[in-house]
C-alpha cells in the first residue's frame, strides 16, 4: 500500500492532462444537470425540470465542440 503523496501517485496525477480534466468536467456538469432536472420533476416543478433537462445535451454539445478543437490542434 502506498502513502499519499508518493511518487507513483504524483506520476499518475500528472498523466491526467488538461484534456481529460476538461472532459470529466463536462461529464460532471451534464450529470449534475440531469440530477437537478430529475429532482425538480419529482418535487412537482415540471416546467423547470424540462428547462434544466435541456441543459444536458447543450452541455455535452459544448463539450464536444471545445474538446474536438483541442484534439485537432494537437495533431491527433
Amino acid at each position: 500500500m502506498t502513502a499519499p503523496g508518493t511518487p507513483q501517485k504524483k506520476r499518475r496525477a500528472a498523466a491526467v492532462g488538461p484534456f481529460h480534466r476538461a472532459k470529466v468536467a463536462f461529464l460532471i456538469a451534464g450529470f449534475a444537470s440531469l440530477a437537478l432536472s430529475v429532482g425538480l420533476w419529482f418535487s412537482g416543478s415540471h416546467e423547470e425540470a424540462l428547462f434544466v433537462g435541456l441543459w444536458v445535451p447543450a452541455i455535452h454539445s459544448l463539450g464536444t465542440l471545445v474538446l474536438v478543437g483541442e484534439t485537432q490542434g494537437r495533431g491527433n
